[in-house]
């Protein structure tokens, strides 16, 4: 399935809502930099790229998106758009305001123009690609040092993708993010210390039924070693 909508029951939130505000942005102006934060998906990418636009996927926290957004427009790197999966969304005409009520009224004067032209608001996303599954776990860290035991696992498994047939490591602004081929998940993963708890976050997307469970499949063994870390949730 590759299409969004309220028409179908799905909700427009996290990658779609990035995508809609992306599409209308990249209308206005062409070429921007997308600022988002580290879990959003593959298809999302690809998606903006196919708009002419730039997926620049930078850390969590809106604060964090934002001052990347404006560190790049002092660059000289036109960045009209700094959003979060959570809908935390920043627009340099409204001077990079963390203002969700400036992001719904944009959608919806861009709505009432597609309805006069008979059109609907999910033709701008109808070719989003959706994951066929997706999973987020908090792995609960029981280590008084919990930052440097996080740190630790991060590195360790740097070591172990390297080692792994299948995996890949993929630029990223925090923890690490793994590509799965084909015969491996067909996905991607993402380990990083939480912003604001004491736990290693750990999400997953496959494009393949079943993708998710043989990337969990895989990464369970390697995570066994830590007896620190709380892995009932994701077993």
């Amino acid at each position: 399935m590759n299409w969004y909508g309220a028409n179908n029951g799905m909700e427009i939130n996290k990658n779609a809502l990035i995508a809609l505000i992306s599409s209308i942005i990249l209308e206005e102006h062409p070429n921007s930099i997308i600022v988002t934060n580290s879990i959003t998906s593959t298809g999302l990418g690809e998606f903006i790229d196919k708009l002419g636009g730039i997926h620049h996927r930078f850390k969590r926290g809106y604060r964090n998106v934002i001052n990347e957004a404006v560190r790049l427009n002092n660059e000289g790197k036109e960045s009209y758009l700094a959003i979060e999966t959570s809908g935390h969304a920043a627009l340099k005409e409204n001077y990079f305001l963390d203002d969700g009520a400036y992001l719904i009224a944009k959608i919806l004067i861009k709505m009432a123009k597609l309805n006069a032209e008979g059109r609907s608001v999910e033709s701008l996303i109808k070719d989003l690609k959706v994951p066929c599954g997706s999973l987020d776990f908090r792995l609960e860290i029981k280590n008084d040092n919990f930052k440097e035991y996080g740190a630790t696992i991060i590195t360790d498994l740097q070591n172990y993708v390297k080692s792994t047939d299948g995996f890949s490591i993929v630029n990223n602004y925090e923890g690490i993010r793994v590509t799965c081929n084909k015969t491996n998940g067909d996905g991607w993963f993402l380990l990083r210390l939480s912003l604001h708890e004491i736990v290693l976050a750990l999400n997953i997307e496959s494009d393949m039924k079943g993708g998710t469970q043989i990337i969990i499949d895989k990464l369970i063994p390697f995570l066994d070693k830590y007896n620190e870390l709380d892995l009932s949730n994701i077993k």
